[in-house]
């Protein structure tokens, strides 16, 4: 589903079903050089399962124009003004890593509008290493070998994956070189740099109300479920499941209950 935002093309997945704001609402909000089919299952179950879905390619990435967006703030923004123009009423905000952070700072500007989020592989404050960053401003393929190796608990197939054969960090490592090679401005680089840079997580949860679910990878070196004690003490009643023998890539690595674990929380927030 596209929209013209600012007279640029925003572009949403809706799971196979044609969007309709009279239904419960659920958005996806995939991480850091990454689109919408990080969420493929997830998405499609809930669009054929009561929910209207909106599973977006954030700015620079995907089907969405470019420029990617500097800063979590700004992509919080753009977020919400691709609602309003779904016209989706209340949403249940689902986000991945620094889908999480532009979630949180979404639902913090329009607390009015939002049912219940959910933050997957997340932490705060979401900090970047100084080498890291100069990689992937310097060498972006170097950076994507590194993130896939880190992102992941093991090299080998889980049984959950979703087939046979189905190499899970080899599909990860195409997907961003895939958005690497649609946009050559340093996405990479500037995902880092937003998350790196985002400080307002505090403010934004003592601003949330609504009920909350921290979504987490046991085996996480990217965001360890450590990272994210102190944003989820924040957000009084907030849910907190790790999930184990999986890393940063949660949706991969144990779709199945991945889609449990949202899917239970979404249909409880939107009552």
């Amino acid at each position: 589903m596209d929209f013209d935002l600012h007279g640029r093309r925003a572009y949403a997945y809706t799971g196979g079903k044609r969007f309709d704001p009279a239904l419960p609402v659920a958005v996806f909000i995939h991480g850091a050089q990454n689109d919408h089919s990080v969420w493929g299952l997830q998405s499609r179950y809930f669009a054929h399962h009561g929910f209207a879905v909106l599973a977006v390619d954030l700015p620079g990435h995907g089907r969405s124009a470019a420029p990617a967006l500097a800063s979590v703030e700004q992509m919080a923004d753009w977020l919400n003004a691709l609602l309003d123009a779904a016209g989706a009423g209340k949403a249940v905000l689902i986000g991945h890593s620094m889908g999480s952070l532009i979630a949180l700072e979404a639902a913090a500007r329009r607390p009015q509008r939002v049912a219940g989020i959910a933050l997957v592989g997340t932490a705060y404050p979401m900090k970047v290493s100084p080498a890291l960053l100069e990689t992937a401003r310097e060498r972006e393929p170097a950076a994507i070998e590194m993130v896939n190796q880190w992102s992941h608990s093991s090299i080998a197939q889980k049984p959950s994956a979703p087939g046979p054969g189905f190499y899970v960090p080899g599909g990860s490592r195409r997907l961003m070189q895939r958005i690497a090679q649609r946009n050559p401005e340093q996405v990479f680089f500037t995902d880092f740099t937003a998350c790196n840079d985002y400080v307002h997580g505090e403010q934004a949860a003592a601003a949330l109300a609504c009920p909350a679910l921290f979504l987490l990878g046991r085996k996480d070196v990217m965001t360890p479920p450590k990272a994210a004690a102190a944003l989820a003490a924040a957000m009084p009643g907030a849910r907190v499941v790790t999930l184990e023998g999986s890393g940063h890539a949660l949706m991969a690595e144990q779709p199945d209950q991945v889609l449990e674990t949202l899917f239970r929380f979404a249909s409880e927030a939107a009552k």
